[in-house]
């Protein structure tokens, strides 16, 4: 029950993160500026309430797995504490700290808590989501084997953990536009996933216990 009330959670709230990344891109002058508020703080809030629930489900993932694959299972679950404890540290002190920082004036202010490219916030966040959000996504795709839903959770993972993955060529290329392409990975097919696993773990309250759902 909790894994499904978290995955369904981070479905809408996605949806929510989605819907204010658009309004945010079309509210730009231009592709290189950053996402200004009111849009990057709702972001920002959204991340930090998203990935401790990211967690919770893959808990359920990971006790929901056969024996067989809960060494994946596992390791899916470790790289999303990775993820959530680095992006939520980043985005809790850029909510919360960043402006006062910088508005003293300091001038080595935005190399560390601005989002524009390069800083350290900005690369720190890439290694969350672009690496170990990808790295747990490719990590639980196995756990899903038996039936169409499930085969179409793992392919999903896997089609978010490359996308999210493929956002790392932005960084050797300097281009934050095709960094973008892990956006789409992380927060556009992983929100279909989300939906799924709710639905399975639904399925799962429902037959004895042990036994896997068509």
């Amino acid at each position: 029950m909790l894994g499904r009330v978290a995955a369904f959670a981070v479905f809408f709230l996605l949806i929510a993160y989605a819907v204010t990344l658009v309004l945010g891109f079309l509210s730009l002058k231009s592709s290189r500026d950053p996402i200004g508020d009111p849009f990057f703080s709702i972001l920002e809030l959204l991340i930090v309430v998203i990935a401790p629930l990211m967690i919770i489900v893959m808990i359920a993932v990971h006790a929901y797995a056969s024996p067989e694959t809960r060494v994946y299972s596992l390791t899916a679950l470790v790289f999303m504490a990775l993820m959530a404890s680095i992006t939520c540290t980043v985005h809790f002190v850029i909510l919360t700290v960043s402006r006062q920082i910088e508005s003293a004036g300091f001038p080595w202010a935005s190399l560390f808590f601005s989002f524009r490219w390069p800083s350290v916030a900005y690369t720190m966040d890439i290694l969350a989501w672009d690496f170990f959000f990808a790295l747990s996504m490719l990590f639980a795709a196995p756990v899903f084997r038996i039936g169409r839903l499930e085969k179409t959770i793992r392919s999903l993972m896997i089609v978010s953990g490359v996308l999210s993955l493929a956002g790392l060529i932005g960084v050797p290329l300097a281009n934050m536009n095709v960094r973008n392409i892990g956006i789409v990975g992380y927060a556009g097919v992983s929100m279909v996933v989300f939906l799924l696993l709710g639905i399975v773990f639904g399925r799962t309250q429902q037959v004895p216990e042990e036994t896997r759902p068509d």
